[in-house]
């Protein structure tokens, strides 16, 4: 009973984390996805070999202006992303967002060493560092961060929130936001900020290490199993992870989940497509019609719930084609650059030299998906498996055979 108990509390508050996570960064993730796309073009025009030898600024100089702006737009976003998250996350936390976006501000301050520059100033004995309450204390930025940042909210709207509860109304105006910043400030840069960073340091490398050591196998694995995440609603964590690991593409080289979840959002089309073919009814040739096209596109709920979960084995066909696809990305490296549409529009957002091997991935995840869901479907009566309990079923209640 105890245990039983525990278990349920604990599912129940990791699914509370997955939401709180989903809070913070789905209203900021139209900025990051504009930002990538702006990212992607500048790959566009700036990568050799894609549509020639050269790059297309190489060969038009006219547009090497245009690819600086580019540039300039598109890294923005990323360089201050403490600042969108400060904002998101104390909204969330129940703090005034306005301090948590300031607090960003200060994090990624230009007189602060840039904190894609912190790990080669420390290694070169070059980071500065004030000397207060007798302890030094590093002068270092938090460009690209993000785990520290949602740290650095949540301190803030608890210290906010104490200095409400403590303070006469006369002076909780005019001293509340000083105390918050202040003290929030300090422990940022003592002891928050440097922990924190080496907690988000930690997952990179850790994630890196997953990534590199399993290869094919891991992405695979999740590839098959990441349809299962979409409905357990898991995969809403998996913003935080690839905006940590876009922001340190340098590092990271880009993110490996946004491949893995357009090739399963495909397959989801793709099995969806094939019931289109199996059944004679029309109510559900429209649904399937209008589900597989709209899952084809990134939005797979009408296909997964309406069509595909229903019936079941298009379900397990869709994970198997997006299986397949996926050991296929491990293969081949394939790593996004940006976030953006999980779907066949995807390629926008992948590493200029990897979208041929997208285009691959995807072909097989639709390919495997349909004939799986299709030659299967052939020996079922898929027309009255999905129709709704209680209602009459069609005189045609077979599946094309």
């Amino acid at each position: 009973m105890l245990q039983s108990v525990i278990l349920k509390k604990t599912k129940n508050g990791f699914l509370n984390f997955i939401n709180l996570l989903a809070d913070i960064f789905v209203p900021i993730i139209p900025a990051i996805v504009a930002a990538g796309l702006l990212m992607a073009l500048h790959n566009v025009l700036s990568a050799p070999h894609l549509f020639m030898n050269d790059s297309l600024i190489t060969a038009y100089p006219n547009l090497k202006g245009f690819a600086a702006f580019i540039n300039v737009l598109a890294n923005a976003p990323f360089a201050f992303l403490p600042v969108l998250i400060g904002f998101s996350a104390t909204k969330r936390f129940g703090g005034n967002p306005y301090l948590g976006g300031a607090m960003g501000m200060m994090m990624v301050s230009p007189a602060l060493v840039s904190g894609y520059n912190v790990s080669t100033a420390l290694a070169s004995h070059q980071l500065p560092y004030w000397h207060f309450l007798g302890l030094p204390v590093a002068q270092a930025g938090y460009q690209g961060s993000v785990i520290p940042m949602l740290a650095v909210a949540w301190l803030l709207s608890v210290i906010e929130k104490q200095c409400h509860k403590r303070l006469p109304e006369a002076l909780d105006y005019t001293f509340t936001p000083l105390i918050t910043i202040l003290v929030t400030g300090i422990l940022t840069f003592v002891i928050v900020g440097p922990v924190m960073r080496d907690v988000s340091d930690g997952l990179t490398s850790g994630l890196l290490w997953l990534y590199q050591t399993s290869g094919a196998v891991g992405t695979g694995i999740l590839g098959l199993f990441y349809a299962p995440l979409v409905i357990t609603g898991l995969h809403q964590s998996f913003p935080a992870i690839e905006t940590q690991l876009i922001a340190n593409v340098k590092q990271t080289g880009g993110s490996f989940i946004f491949p893995i979840a357009s090739v399963s959002n495909i397959a989801q089309g793709a099995s969806a497509l094939a019931v289109l073919f199996l059944t004679k009814d029309k109510k559900q040739r429209g649904l399937a019609s209008s589900a597989s096209m709209s899952a084809l596109l990134g939005i797979t709920e009408p296909a997964m719930f309406g069509i595909n979960l229903k019936l079941k084995f298009p379900f397990v066909a869709s994970m198997i084609g997006s299986g397949v696809a996926s050991v296929y990305l491990g293969l081949t490296h394939v790593l996004a650059v940006s976030l953006g549409s999980n779907s066949v529009l995807g390629f926008i957002s992948i590493a200029t030299t990897a979208i041929p091997s997208f285009l691959v991935s995807c072909v097989i995840s639709f390919c495997v998906s349909f004939s799986v869901t299709y030659l299967y479907g052939r020996r079922q009566e898929v027309t009255e498996m999905l129709q709704p309990d209680g209602d009459e079923k069609p005189n045609e209640a077979m599946a094309a055979n």
